[in-house]
This record gives structure tokens, C-alpha cells and sequence, in this order.
């Protein structure tokens, strides 16, 4: 710990990097009855935090190792932090980058000197190329998060943040990937101000640091979510957990919705826009607040990590943020069908804005309806408007949490299809580049016949697949072996309420 600490304070970062600003969020302080706090780690040269590290790597490497060159496995923030270290060092960079990897980001690393390879559809793909290219070559690996250096100039905001909010601070929020940055931060403030309470964030369904707290000890996850890219880590870091284990509080989790929330919240505060994972930790901090409706008038820290957002993303993040928010629910209703029954549907709903309803005539009896509504006093309100429809006399399927009705439900609503029959219904992430679809239909669609298809994407390096095809049921083994076989990630939504209700 003391080798650490010794190696923040003496860090090489500030020849290429920015001491950022420690900026207040009013409108996020008002609304939350607390004083928040943002580090502005988004206005670096590339717009991430990750610069610092791989600075004070590169910077440290003898002569001999510069003239050796560096590589680095990144779909993202690490990848030009490398480059732009190397460039300004006079030393060769090589950056592997999964195929599936938007272009946006592949030119800013080629604009920046370095040389990219595609290699692999995944980041572990690519990690491994590098990994062994090093090894052929003699290039310098230079980790995201797993190891000393890194971790060092990572911990420079730490330093910062201490020298520019001399009062006393409550909690120092952190967003959580590999774990790096924390280990960095939480190091630091276990020196100087022990008093501070360290909380990472993870986003939900990437939470690699908090099955290590649970299990004692870093496991690999078996599958993450994609939408927070920059902490999409299945395993912990070796380095950051034996730092973080005794410095670091506690850790909480942060859903896709919420992150979008925070997004929304960052912009609001200060007109910039925050990539997932920069938003994360203000995320988390609203969800730590949740948990603890106790705190009153407390100071908050949250790390603004990063704002290397694609364009095309901000239409699902302005879809969501008001879920996250909980300013809006999503609900599946059954309604009579005869004329009138939306005008009095409506009446039950109060004096509620609609914000979505979607409707196609089935059959003379019944009618269901996507209906978003919106919300005024959150979660709670949420619950009582549910019963104040059932005791209406409505039935009423809660669709909120429910990413197929989000995703993909609520742009499909037509009526059900008769006529197919033993459909199987299943979700996908399908990897962003050319022949990912021929390659599925290639190997599925010449046995079972496709009976409902849609797809998004949402400027990532995969697109959202809800898939329909017609199985007996003595074929669903083989079936499900090859989408095994296939690779793509996937969940079965044959039993999800909203396939049942509305397709």
C-alpha cells in the first residue's frame, strides 16, 4: 500500500493530462436534498480518465522496453489513452480492437498514430491476440487496470480531489470495470482521509467486483451486459482486489435504465454528455441514496469517468431515462373491446399523462394495450396506480423491468398470428459487422422456419435480435444446441408476459 501510494504522488501524468475540475451539480443536489459533487475526468484530451494510466506506464518504461514498443487490447477509452501516450512519447503503439468495434472509435486510435488490428469478435478475442503478439514481438503489454502503473495514474484524481474539496466528504463514488481506477482512488483516501467512504458501482449485469466481495475472492462471470461498454469486465482485476478488499466500503449496482437516468441528470447539469459508463457512478449514488432515505444534507463525490458516446446512442438513452427516473411505467392492460373503453380506461388513469399507447384489434372480445403513463412521485406511485387499476377491474401485467417489452414488444404491437404454431421465442445479441446475420440464418433457418423477426441497434458493437421460430417440441434439444453452437449470447422469452399478451 505504501509502494502505491508512493507511486500516485510521483505519477508522470501531467504531461499529457489534465488536472479536471471538481464541479458541483445543483440541480441533481436540490432534487436529491444533498451536495453532489462531480469530477470531470470526461475533459481530458480524450475524454477519459484512462489517459492517466497509461501515461505513467509508458512514460516508466526504460529505454529499452520504449524502443521495444507498446500494445494494448481496448474497444474504447484505454485504447486512446495508449495511443496518445505513445505518440507523444515517440513510441510505436499497437492497439487490437474486436472487428465488431464502431468506426468512430477505430479512426480516433488510427487519428492518434497508433496501429489497430482487428482481431476477434470480442474483447477477450482480441486481449488474447495481443496477449500472444506481445510475447512474438517483444511489445510492452499495457493493461487497462491489472497492474501497478496503471493503478497509479489512476489515483491521481484521488490526489485532486483531496487538494480541491478540502472539507470533509461523505462518500466517493466510483464506477467499477476491471477495477483500476478504484484501487487507485481508494488507496489513496485510505492514506489521507480514511473518514471518506468508498463506493464503487457496477452496472447490474457486469458486476465482477461484487461476486468477488460475495465469494472471498475473483470469479469469472459467465456472461455480462454490453450497454455500460467501458465497465463491461467479467473478472476483477488480481491487483485491484488485494488493494480494494479492506479499502474500499461497499459496492452497489446500477441498472441499464438508471444509467440512462444519470445521463440525462449529468447533461442537465452541466450540458455535457456522459458515455455509460461516466454516468455510472452517479447512477449508483442515487440508487446508494434509495437505500439509505436517512441521509440528509451529505456530501457526494461521483467520478464522471468518461464521455466517449456514440451519436446513435442517445435515442435509447432518452427512451429509458425516464423509466430510470421512475417518471414513467410501462404496463400491459386488458381492456373491453367496444367503443368507449379507452375514454373510460383513460378516466381510471386520473389526471396522468399518457406517454405511449400501442393497440391492434385482435378479436371482438377482449383488448390489449401497451399504455406508458407517467409519473410524478416515482416507484410509489407506480404501485398504487397497479392497484387502482385492478380494483377498477382491469387486468394489469407490470412490463417496466421488462427489457422484451422495452426492446422490442412495444415497436411490434399488430395482434397475434393465429396460425403458427409451436413457436420458441429468443433474444439476442448479435456481434455489429457484416455476415452476423447470414451466419445465424445459415445455421438455423434452413430446419426451423423463422415465424416473427425484429432488430435494433443503438450505435454499440451488437444489435438487439427478438427472434420467433416454429420448433415441435422433440426438436427443442437440437435447437438449443445450436444456438449453443452459434455463439451468439441469448435468453429464451417463450414464457415472457409481453411475447404471451401481445404476439
Amino acid at each position: 500500500m505504501i509502494d502505491l501510494i508512493r507511486r500516485i504522488l510521483t505519477a508522470r501524468v501531467y504531461d499529457v493530462a489534465h488536472e479536471t475540475p471538481l464541479v458541483a451539480a445543483p440541480r441533481l443536489s436540490e432534487r436529491l436534498g444533498q451536495r453532489v459533487w462531480l469530477k470531470r475526468e470526461d475533459l481530458q484530451p480524450v475524454f477519459s480518465f484512462k489517459l492517466r494510466g497509461a501515461y505513467n506506464k509508458i512514460a516508466g518504461l526504460s529505454p529499452e522496453a520504449r524502443a521495444r514498443g507498446v500494445i494494448a487490447a481496448s474497444a474504447g477509452n484505454h485504447a486512446q489513452g495508449v495511443a496518445l501516450a505513445a505518440a507523444h512519447l515517440g513510441i510505436e503503439a499497437t492497439i487490437a480492437m474486436p472487428t465488431t468495434t464502431p468506426s468512430i472509435k477505430v479512426d480516433a486510435v488510427r487519428a492518434l498514430g497508433a496501429r489497430v488490428e482487428l482481431r476477434g469478435d470480442s474483447f477477450d478475442e482480441s486481449r488474447a491476440w495481443a496477449w500472444a503478439r506481445a510475447e512474438e514481438a517483444g511489445h510492452v503489454f499495457v493493461h487497462p487496470f491489472d497492474d501497478l502503473d496503471v493503478i497509479a495514474g489512476q489515483g491521481t484524481i484521488a490526489m485532486e480531489i483531496a487538494r480541491q474539496h478540502p472539507g470533509p466528504i461523505d462518500a466517493l463514488f466510483v464506477p467499477v470495470g476491471g477495477g483500476g481506477l478504484i484501487a487507485g482512488i481508494a488507496a489513496y483516501f485510505a492514506y489521507v482521509r480514511p473518514e471518506t467512504r468508498i463506493i464503487g458501482v457496477e452496472p447490474e449485469d457486469a458486476a465482477c467486483m461484487l461476486a468477488a466481495r460475495q465469494a472471498g475472492q475473483p470469479v469469472t462471470l459467465p456472461s455480462i451486459g454490453l450497454f455500460v461498454d467501458g465497465c463491461a469486465v467479467s473478472r476483477v482485476g488480481d491487483l485491484p482486489w488485494s488493494f480494494t478488499r479492506e479499502t474500499v466500503h461497499e459496492v452497489v449496482t446500477a441498472t441499464t435504465d438508471e444509467v440512462c437516468a444519470a445521463i440525462k441528470d449529468v447533461f442537465d447539469d452541466t450540458r455535457s454528455i456522459a458515455e455509460p459508463a461516466g454516468a455510472l457512478a452517479v447512477a449508483g449514488l442515487k440508487r446508494w441514496l434509495e437505500e439509505h432515505p436517512e441521509a440528509r444534507g451529505l456530501t457526494l463525490v461521483a467520478i464522471d469517468s468518461g464521455a466517449n458516446m456514440n451519436f446513435d446512442r442517445l435515442r435509447h438513452v432518452s427512451e429509458r431515462a425516464e423509466i430510470g427516473e421512475a417518471r414513467e411505467a410501462i404496463f400491459a392492460v386488458t381492456i373491453p373491446e367496444k367503443a368507449g373503453a379507452f375514454k373510460t380506461f383513460c378516466e381510471a388513469l386520473g389526471p396522468r399523462a399518457v406517454t405511449e399507447f400501442n393497440y391492434r384489434y385482435a378479436d371482438d372480445s377482449d383488448a390489449h394495450v401497451f399504455v406508458g403513463v407517467g409519473l410524478r412521485e416515482g416507484r410509489r406511485e407506480r404501485e398504487h396506480l397497479k392497484k387502482t387499476l385492478r380494483e377498477a377491474g382491469y387486468e394489469v401485467v407490470d412490463l417496466t423491468d421488462n427489457e422484451v417489452a422495452k426492446l422490442h414488444v412495444r415497436h411490434m404491437v399488430g395482434g397475434k398470428a393465429p396460425a403458427v404454431h409451436d413457436e420458441v421465442v429468443c433474444r439476442f445479441e448479435f456481434p455489429e459487422r457484416p455476415g452476423a446475420l447470414l451466419k445465424f440464418l445459415t445455421r438455423l433457418s434452413g430446419r426451423w422456419n423463422i415465424s416473427t423477426f425484429h432488430y435494433r441497434n443503438h450505435g454499440a458493437a451488437f444489435g438487439r435480435v427478438l427472434c420467433g421460430m416454429q420448433v415441435p417440441l422433440g426438436e427443442r434439444q437440437a435447437f438449443f444446441e445450436a444456438l449453443e453452437e452459434l455463439g451468439y449470447p441469448y435468453s429464451d422469452e417463450t414464457e415472457n408476459p409481453a411475447y404471451r399478451i401481445f404476439l
